[in-house]
């Protein structure tokens, strides 16, 4: 496949527009959760602006009075046209798109469509908390296959808990993060692959979260799992949400594999009904307008993981932190720091920095915190300062 290689676009980097006064004017969660002592570098926003075709396609849109409610075909045509781009991959057939209201729900529409109640949903921990939360509120079973000490897939533990599963003669399916959140591991290729071969052979079916894959590092590909040998029964859930921070205009797609044709046909229309007009408008104006504002955000994300490695080596050495490759997310092992189980907690209490804890990631979150680098790198040096003071 033939992908289009991060590049200079001309654009300033967006982690270092806002200044922290215009940030304490949103009313979102990031900033509006803890008090203003706080610095939050937990929950996943970004502290950027957006890019000026999206903010055109939204006004343009309000001023038409465009806000009532969405059709066509046009996000699902602009994220096909991405995907080729970015990815080299051309599998993305419009008419296997369905419109979700995000991709959380969107999973758990396609879980509807390939489990039943009681039925296994096997995880990789440590992993997005809503894994756990959204696939045991639709009466679904949590089946755990975790991460190698690598932070990689551990093929051993997904044979073993997709043959656990499928013991009983049942359905299951295995909800794939890729990226994977909150590691920032980019599965390669032959990874994907070889979990294809495993769904195949144990009748596992595979639905993917791909939500941060336009958020690759510099010399890291990624790869959708429809397109490797095996994905073609997948289904997959895809949004503009993560790459330009429009969690706040919800829409998102569900993409099925060639042989996952007919699951997705069979999708109640009220699935789509809770996704935005405006957001897939907004989507749409970023995946096909805004990828020079996207390449400037990308360099501004390596320029920042460089940051804060050399800052945890020169102030908080104890701290493990391997770089992650996607998302704007950072996992460090803070277990020699001898905080406990849940860090973030004290980073909070003693230096007023608000991380993500590591418990609710499930296996291998004890001892660990989440840091959203999705800022200035000024907040996040001061960020590291605190972290320091707190520890002292």
């Amino acid at each position: 496949m033939n992908r289009t290689p991060h590049a200079p676009s001309g654009e300033p980097n967006p982690l270092r527009v806002l200044s922290p006064a215009d940030l304490r004017r949103r009313t979102s969660m990031k900033w509006r959760t803890h008090p203003a002592d706080v610095l939050p570098l937990w929950v996943a926003e970004m502290d950027v602006p957006q890019p000026e075709p999206v903010v055109r396609a939204v006004t343009d849109a309000l001023a038409l009075g465009d806000t009532g409610y969405p059709v066509g075909t046009a996000y699902a045509e602009a994220l096909a046209a991405f995907a080729a781009k970015r990815w080299g991959w051309d599998g993305l057939a419009v008419e296997r798109t369905a419109l979700v209201p995000d991709v959380m729900l969107g999973a758990v529409e396609m879980l509807k469509l390939v489990t039943g109640p009681g039925d296994p949903v096997i995880v990789s921990p440590p992993v997005y908390p809503p894994f756990f939360q959204f696939v045991t509120h639709m009466d679904r079973r949590v089946v755990r296959a975790p991460l190698g000490a690598d932070l990689r897939l551990d093929l051993g533990a997904l044979d073993e808990a997709f043959r656990r599963a499928v013991a009983g003669g049942g359905r299951a399916a295995y909800l794939l993060c890729s990226p994977q959140n909150p590691t920032g591991t980019v599965h390669t290729a032959a990874e994907l692959a070889a979990v294809a071969e495993l769904a195949d052979r144990h009748g596992v079916r595979v639905v993917a979260d791909e939500i941060h894959a336009p958020l690759v590092a510099a010399g890291a590909d990624f790869v959708p799992y429809l397109s490797v040998p095996g994905g073609e029964r997948g289904l997959s859930l895809m949004s503009a949400s993560k790459g330009w921070n429009l969690a706040g205009l919800k829409a998102a797609l569900a993409v099925a594999g060639p042989e996952a044709a007919a699951d997705l046909a069979r999708l109640p229309a009220e699935a789509a009904d809770g996704a935005s007009h405006l957001g897939v408008i907004a989507h749409t104006a970023a995946l096909r307008d805004a990828g020079p504002w996207l390449d400037a955000l990308l360099a501004g994300l390596d320029d920042n993981r460089r940051l804060l490695a050399g800052l945890l080596a020169e102030h908080l050495p104890a701290i493990r932190c391997r770089p992650g490759r996607a998302t704007y997310l950072a996992w460090l092992d803070c277990r020699a720091l001898g905080l406990g189980d849940d860090p973030a907690q004290v980073f909070l209490e003693r230096g007023r920095v608000a991380l993500s804890s590591g418990p609710p990631f499930g296996e291998g979150g004890a001892g660990h915190a989440r840091l959203n680098l999705g800022t200035s790198p000024e907040l996040l040096t001061e960020a590291v300062r605190r972290m320091t003071e707190a520890v002292r």
